[in-house]
């Protein structure tokens, strides 16, 4: 199964250029994340989001990260070793299959991964489950359009299309924004 981000990862470079178009730290500060939260990274890659979350719930928050990729996983792992990270917790696997807590996370993210997903209803209801009632669920994703970088326009997910989705999984959407020139977030609460 081809893997999101595929092309943007291994090498400081790659994170030195996605910086350029994504800051994940301002991104993490936009959706409310805080010293001491439970954030679970679905589709967590080498960890573009969850290293700088890691560093901002701190050690009595935890950051979990999953992902079919093992390999990134490892790297990720190096990473916040290397860092002396010790709140980051790694599960392999489908998204469609892990279910870490019940009710758990204060935020369940999606960066740049929903539309990769087989069945993206599934993983949110899995999101819906491992957030807590006050939790959101927070979708970072492509603008559906043609720009210079990512996937083409007819792999995207319009916003409409992923708020659609949140509804069908039993969320609902409180917020969309647009973020930075190339994505949006939408964030919704378990119903």
């Amino acid at each position: 199964m081809a893997h999101h981000m595929g092309s943007w990862r291994h090498t400081p470079e790659d994170e030195a250029a996605r910086r350029r178009w994504q800051h994940p730290e301002s991104v993490l500060e936009g959706i409310g994340l805080a010293d001491g939260d439970t954030f679970i990274d679905v589709g967590c890659g080498d960890g573009f989001f969850a290293l700088p979350a890691a560093r901002m719930v701190g050690p009595h928050g935890r950051v979990c990260g999953i992902d079919i990729d093992a390999e990134a996983l490892d790297l990720l792992q190096d990473k916040a070793f290397g860092e002396g990270l010790d709140n980051v917790i790694l599960h392999p696997g489908m998204a469609e299959e892990v279910i870490l807590c019940d009710g758990c996370a204060d935020i369940v993210f999606f960066g740049i991964a929903l539309h990769d997903f087989a069945d993206p209803v599934r993983v949110l209801r899995n999101a819906k489950r491992m957030a807590a009632p006050e939790g959101r669920i927070v979708d970072v994703d492509w603008k559906k359009e043609p720009l210079p970088l990512g996937p083409p326009a007819a792999k995207k997910f319009s916003t409409e299309h992923a708020a659609s989705l949140m509804a069908e999984a039993g969320l609902r959407v409180t917020g969309i924004v647009e973020s930075g020139p190339y994505h949006y977030i939408v964030t919704a609460v378990p119903e």
